[in-house]
């Protein structure tokens, strides 16, 4: 059985996702069909924000949401705005760890909102704890306050904060937070660390029902079990096949690629199940390198191969012809 933790993230995304009429989700395909064909999106978003306290009691936590990135980020890959497919963007937050900046409640800004999804592994997986003073009405303004929303009726934005202090705790009330996020279109999900009641009592259900939200207590030191599957090999052949498609280009493209290959590591280091939900997420339209990949920058219509010279084109291309370089994809 997975993880109420991640239980709860796909829950709230697809309940929440009428915003634009969204059509039914599609039933998930087993591992082995993975996505091979990429579509274009729209320019709905689904933005997520992962509010995470990091005091000391919470590594737990923090394994949890290390070890289901990739099942979210599959999950999501389903949801529909109409007929399309729309974007996703992540940021997350680290509050409670006496590490941060107390004059800011004990808040950080891991990173914006992001489409790029090893970035997020990349933080997820150095993220430490340390104990602290955890504000949840702070860490709920200063998300939003610093991120950019935007103002699209038809986007779904959804906060997620997970912790085990009284939700009450700071300067900052809770509920002026909530009555802000409603303003900007965003719900509050809640997901307390301990006893369902006790989260009850400390304010956790109301944080979330105060926007429509939903309201989960979990034991955020319950491991994922993971079914083995027959394709679990497979995939993770096909991983090593993936990686060979890539076409850096650009100042960044050695270090992106880089970094693709250590979040590959992460998974693989963390779990086999892991490392399986992470291929599956590489194959799905919402991993996007265009920054970095030709060819995703291509078809996403971000560059075109005409414009770049041979000083951003891995040695194999450079000196080729525009008409060669297309021929290569």
């Amino acid at each position: 059985m997975k993880t109420h933790f991640k239980t709860l993230v796909f829950g709230m995304a697809f309940i929440g996702f009428t915003a634009c009429n969204a059509n039914n989700k599609k039933q998930p395909t087993p591992y082995a069909q993975v996505e091979t064909i990429k579509h274009e999106t729209n320019k709905q978003y689904i933005k997520v924000v992962l509010l995470l306290d990091t005091s000391n009691s919470m590594d737990g936590l923090i394994d949890q949401a290390k070890a289901q990135l990739w099942d979210i980020v599959n999950e999501l890959s389903y949801a529909k705005c109409g007929t399309a497919k729309p974007n996703l963007e992540i940021a997350l937050y680290e509050y409670g760890n006496d590490r941060l900046n107390s004059a800011e409640g004990y808040i950080r800004q891991v990173l914006a909102f992001s489409n790029d999804l090893d970035d997020i592994s990349k933080e997820l997986f150095s993220l430490t704890t340390n104990g602290g003073e955890e504000y949840c009405g702070q860490v709920i303004q200063t998300s939003l306050n610093q991120l950019n929303w935007g103002k699209n009726p038809d986007d779904l934005k959804l906060i997620f904060i997970a912790g085990n202090e009284p939700f009450t705790q700071g300067r900052l009330n809770y509920k002026d937070a909530a009555v802000n996020a409603k303003e900007k279109g965003v719900t509050i999900n809640t997901i307390f660390c301990g006893d369902y009641n006790q989260g009850i009592s400390t304010s956790w259900k109301d944080g979330a029902a105060l926007t429509q939200g939903d309201y989960m207590a979990i034991n955020q030191n319950q491991t994922t079990v993971h079914v083995v599957s027959p394709y679990d090999d497979e995939i993770l052949i096909l991983n090593q096949r993936l990686n060979k498609t890539y076409v850096i280009y650009g100042k960044v493209g050695k270090q992106k690629m880089a970094l693709q290959a250590e979040q590959d590591t992460n998974a693989e280091t963390y779990s086999k199940a892991n490392a399986v939900s992470r291929t599956v997420s590489k194959s799905s339209h919402l991993y996007k390198n265009d920054t970095w990949d030709l060819v995703d920058a291509v078809e996403l219509k971000k560059i075109s191969v005409e414009a770049l010279k041979d000083g951003g084109l891995p040695e194999e291309l450079k000196g080729k012809s525009a008409s060669e370089v297309k021929n290569l994809r």
